[in-house]
């Protein structure tokens, strides 16, 4: 605004400023992509859904659920995630087909929800269970027991309702049947429905189960699995609700290791400026056979893969190569929080929340590796994956970052390469944090220039962005996260005619160069002795 003036003196005009500030990206924005509870009625499907804690996990799907063919390996990753340091994620829910009986495998005949009556005065009521049950002696059962009713009139006749499946139980107290269903409703674990006609209870248990098989059908093997690899492509596709999502940092497909799945997540990572975490095949999994265009897939314990990588030097099939992936070796033991036992789950929610702890505590460009990154939630590696440091070696070369136990430590992220270390056309992008620490500014740069589309191009335009990047770049540095002993030495800003062109300027176009030294993670640390023999020290 023109300043007007009146009387000899000085005036003082404030200029708006073509300064503006960058605002650092967030850099562990997780992504979970898996199934959840398809008997939870509150589920969206393929919708990404922002999360801050496991509580919002429980509200949108359910939480936890136990099943021999469909393990949940989403929802203990998010609550891994989060229970490791992650701070916020997006789940996208992908609807299970369960089903529990066959005749003669692959041909399977699905069974719908589970729903016992109890028997009562004047009808039965209703329970249909939310949560996967088993059939026959496999998978787990559910039980509803009706116990001290108290049967005086219909709006004052109450009883005792427990509900039991696996290690978990809910209990209420003194339950009008009234007000059977309204007491009900919050339970994760049944529904109910009581006729008009019921006047009392009448105390007793009852199992939950999916019926009577057919003649002649049994239960899939306990190997037997739904996950479908199609199911994830959907999720990756352009103008998905995902694609929607304004930034993310890290995706996970917890315990997926399909290539028809981990090559689209690649993809998508590189297209969106994200990081994929990749878990591989559990050692519980059975090799695959040869077949006529594949050789056989080896088990997945150590001394197999060990071998394998002795005798063809590759997997089968290998892991995508990608700069912006990184391979996590072997799976973990963790307890069941449906029924109390210990399984294996694979580590990528784990290290996911590693990822979130590290950058919180230190920063994007400090590997999140090492004896610092004790895990939370687990009692140890899988037994067949418990490797000594020569095999930890071949493993490594390889890409393929380790999960070790180490006394005093615990169970620990013990690697720190992508997905393309092992390839030497990628050496530059050899180690997780250095590629994190590039993204993490492409992102932060992306999303705090936007001020400068269709500003004059010239001189003016290129001071301001050099000023721009500068600051930010030399707080970057004094946080510590270059190499370089000065500013100079560390990092790089120019946006002047040497980048800019009269023809680029021609064209619309400004270009601005940013360089930086990363900090390369000590991952050799070799201690030289000498002896002094004969040598006074003065």
């Amino acid at each position: 605004m023109t300043v007007q003036t009146s009387y000899p003196g000085i005036y003082i005009q404030e200029l708006p400023s073509l300064v503006h500030a960058i605002i650092p990206a967030p850099t562990s924005i997780a992504v979970f992509v898996g199934y959840t509870n398809p008997f939870y009625a509150g589920t969206t499907y393929k919708v990404a859904t922002p999360l801050n804690s496991f509580a919002d996990y429980q509200a949108n799907f359910g939480g936890f659920f136990s099943c021999p063919w469909q393990p949940d390996y989403l929802g203990q990753a998010v609550y891994q995630f989060f229970q490791n340091g992650g701070p916020t994620c997006y789940v996208v829910a992908l609807p299970a087909q369960f089903y529990y009986a066959s005749i003669g495998e692959p041909s399977l005949g699905q069974i719908g929800a589970a729903n016992v009556a109890v028997a009562a005065t004047g009808g039965t009521i209703t329970f249909t269970a939310r949560q996967p049950v088993g059939v026959g002696t496999t998978g787990i059962s559910m039980t509803v027991v009706i116990s001290n009713p108290q049967q005086t009139s219909v709006d004052n006749d109450t009883a005792d309702v427990v509900v039991k499946y696996g290690s978990t139980a809910e209990t209420y107290r003194q339950v009008q049947i009234a007000n059977l269903v309204t007491r009900l409703q919050p339970s994760n674990l049944v529904s109910v429905m009581v006729p008009g006609t019921v006047t009392a209870y009448v105390a007793g248990s009852s199992p939950l189960t999916y019926g009577t098989l057919a003649a002649g059908q049994i239960p899939p093997d306990p190997s037997y699995t739904v996950i479908n690899p199609p199911d994830f492509g959907p999720v990756f596709a352009n103008y998905a609700s995902l694609d929607k999502v304004p930034i993310f940092n890290l995706l996970a497909t917890p315990g997926v290791s399909a290539s028809l799945v981990t090559s689209a997540a690649v993809a998508y990572c590189e297209r969106k400026r994200a990081f994929y975490i990749m878990d591989t095949p559990s050692s519980s999994q059975p090799p695959s056979p040869a077949t006529a265009s594949q050789p056989a897939s080896p088990g997945w314990d150590v001394n197999s893969v060990i071998g394998v990588f002795a005798q063809s030097g590759e997997l089968n099939p290998p892991p995508p190569v990608s700069i912006n992936a990184a391979v996590y070796y072997p799976w973990l033991q963790t307890p069941d929080p449906v029924t109390g036992q210990t399984i294996l789950m694979p580590p990528s929610g784990f290290v996911a929340g590693i990822y979130g702890q590290t950058d919180n505590s230190q920063g994007v460009w400090q590997s999140p590796a090492g004896l610092q990154t004790a895990l939370t939630g687990t009692t140890g590696v899988d037994a067949n994956g418990v490797m000594t440091d020569p095999q930890q070696g071949i493993l490594n070369i390889n890409a393929i970052n380790c999960l070790r136990q180490f006394p005093g430590s615990g169970t620990v992220v013990f690697g720190a390469r992508t997905a393309a270390a092992a390839d030497i056309a990628f050496q530059q992008w050899k180690y997780v944090a250095v590629r994190r620490m590039a993204l993490f500014i492409e992102q932060s740069l992306y999303g705090s220039l936007g001020w400068a589309v269709f500003q004059g191009n010239a001189q003016p335009l290129w001071d301001a962005l050099t000023q721009e990047v500068n600051a930010f770049m030399a707080g970057l540095y004094r946080q510590g996260a270059f190499a370089g002993s000065t500013p100079k030495d560390s990092f790089l800003v120019r946006c002047d005619a040497t980048t800019t062109t009269q023809q680029d300027v021609a064209l619309g176009v400004v270009n601005v160069l940013v360089g930086f030294a990363p900090l390369v993670p000590a991952e050799f640390v070799v201690i030289q002795i000498a002896q002094l023999a004969g040598q006074t020290q003065s």
